[in-house]
């Protein structure tokens, strides 16, 4: 390895702010746009009986009440995953527990 390496790889513990806050922003996009695609696939084999040019009125009905339970059920899970985390004691560092 020489010197060059050694030190762009030393410096990877120190992340630019800017570049960790890029890559949280990506990383959100990307959860965003899978929660849309299992979204829209989940509806869509549910509400869509035969597609056609024109939806009807219950195909839109269906899919907006798929659409409402879906985003209630992600925020129920995140709610309840969010409760679990607080409620967990914290590691003490003994496991002689």
């Amino acid at each position: 390895m020489d010197s060059s390496s050694s030190s762009s790889v030393a410096g990877l513990g120190a992340v630019d702010p800017q570049l960790q806050h890029f890559i949280e922003v990506e990383t959100q996009k990307r959860r965003f746009q899978q929660l849309v695609h299992q979204m829209t696939e989940l509806c869509w084999e549910k509400c869509m009986d035969k597609p056609g040019p024109k939806l009807d009125g219950r195909a839109e009905a269906c899919f907006v009440n798929c659409v409402e339970r879906f985003i209630d059920t992600s925020q129920f899970i995140l709610n309840r995953l969010e409760q679990t985390q607080k409620s967990k004691p914290v590691f003490s560092g003994s496991l002689s527990d």
